[in-house]
């Protein structure tokens, strides 16, 4: 497993367009999303980065809901992993009980379009679909117990309230994502 940061895409970028199927069987695009910020993130079901924060995240989602949507993007290489298969991943998301949409992105399109690199990557876009984070979720992956610092959660805040962030934030780390050869 080699450890992998997350590439700062630069923030302002648009959110890229994507129409993409969810493990509740039904497509989803970017205009589903009609909240006053949406969290793209970019994770997958092997990776112990994100196995380490998927509650976390289940609790970020249910705290945000109806102000900042949260959609999560698997786009590893199945053939290769076959734990981020499609149906695997609709056994993870039945088994944490993902209360936001869990999408495959079978072509690996979506996480090219994003920048993304790794497993977990959060993209924080506000109201007009604008980067205004990317980055970590918190000072320590491996234990809630231990976190001081909720880089994410503090950031949806002051999206949501309209605030400036910072434009020094650190990135996220994680697994590589797991690319398919060739493409």
């Amino acid at each position: 497993m080699a450890l992998t940061e997350s590439t700062m895409v630069p923030l302002g970028t648009a959110c890229p367009d994507f129409t993409l199927p969810g493990v509740d069987g039904r497509l989803w695009s970017l205009h589903d999303f009609h909240t006053p910020a949406l969290l793209v993130v970019v994770m997958c079901n092997h990776c112990p980065y994100v196995q380490a924060i998927d509650d976390r995240l289940n609790e970020l989602a249910k705290i945000h809901a109806g102000q900042c949507a949260v959609v999560g993007i698997n786009s590893n290489d199945a053939v290769a992993y076959p734990d981020d298969s499609f149906e695997a991943m609709r056994a993870r998301a039945a088994e944490k009980g993902y209360v936001f949409p869990y999408l495959w992105d079978e072509e690996q399109t979506v996480a090219r379009a994003l920048g993304a690199v790794c497993t977990p990557d959060f993209f924080l876009y506000d109201s007009h679909r604008r980067l205004r984070y990317r980055g970590r979720m918190d000072d320590n992956w491996k234990d809630a117990a231990h976190v001081t610092r909720h880089d994410l959660r503090r950031a949806i805040v002051r999206v949501l309230n309209g605030e400036e962030l910072p434009t020094t934030q650190l990135p996220s780390m994680g697994c590589s994502i797991k690319w398919k050869a060739g493409v």
